[in-house]
């Protein structure tokens, strides 16, 4: 299977990259799948019995914003400071080998794939960014979170400090797609969708290979997309990458039942120094 994916990517004329939580998890990123996942890396969240899906609810922002920005506040710190892993310098070495005929389509709202210098203006993050925030009441606009810090007392598991709109003071929201959630700001996304789009409609044609990194299941918005691309696409063939769920339908792929960055390593048979 090592051997095939090689081959695929080898003939590949453009590089589809998709991306689930899996990928972020290799660069130490916490997993949320499942109650005991979420509950590792926040204990307080098991002692309040909430769950992941319960904490990512956009009602927090009004009912305790304290506690919404104490999970939010303390995931864009988390995510500020940690580095990608060397998969994603292996990929960088890959698209430049294609002439940068690539798009990555992502899930993850973690900005991991900014941060290892891939073109911002080349990835769609379908949920959003967490380094991107907008207001919880009426205001329009998305803006950086670049100047927001929160403080949080991770013992009461509560942000000593809430981030406001700076027109109506109402308490501002990361830019991500949450559950239940019916107040997202998605003109950056939209953006984003159809640079995307425009990319897929020039490669039509072309030998298009889909690297399909750490996409489970449970929220399957990248597994779907890999699918529809093989089954649009006249040329399009999906490698899927994951430890656990791995089968895949589609005769047109390879499936290979291994982590994001071992995977990598192990079709490109070499490790990669990040720059």
């Amino acid at each position: 299977m090592i051997e095939e994916a090689k081959k695929i990517i080898d003939a590949a004329d453009a590089i589809l990259i998709t991306a689930g939580a899996g990928m972020g998890v290799d660069s130490g990123l916490p997993d949320f799948r499942g109650k005991e996942g979420f509950w590792r890396a926040y204990p307080a969240a098991r002692e309040l019995g909430i769950s992941f899906s319960q904490m990512a609810n956009p009602s927090w922002f009004k009912s305790d914003p304290k506690l919404a920005w104490a999970f939010y506040g303390h995931r864009l710190h988390l995510y500020r400071d940690t580095n990608p892993h060397i998969g994603f310098a292996i990929l960088q070495e890959l698209v430049q080998a294609k002439n940068q005929n690539y798009f990555i389509n992502t899930s993850n709202v973690d900005g991991q794939f900014q941060k290892a210098g891939f073109d911002e203006k080349k990835i769609v993050e379908v949920h959003g960014s967490i380094h991107f925030v907008q207001c919880s009441g009426h205001c329009k606009g998305i803006e950086s979170a670049e100047y927001i810090e929160v403080a949080i007392d991770m013992q009461k598991f509560e942000a000593l400090s809430i981030p406001l709109c700076p027109r109506c003071s109402e308490v501002m929201r990361p830019n991500i797609l949450m559950f239940g959630d019916w107040t997202w700001w998605q003109n950056r996304t939209d953006a984003q969708e159809q640079r995307y789009k425009k990319w897929l409609k020039e490669n039509f044609s072309k030998k298009i290979a889909v690297i399909e990194l750490g996409a489970g299941t449970n929220i399957s918005t990248i597994r779907l997309e890999g699918e529809r691309i093989v089954k649009k696409f006249p040329d399009a063939t999906l490698i899927r990458i994951n430890p656990n769920d791995y089968e895949i339908e589609s005769t047109n792929g390879v499936s290979m039942p291994y982590g994001a960055k071992h995977a990598l390593e192990l079709i490109f048979k070499k490790t990669v120094i990040l720059r």
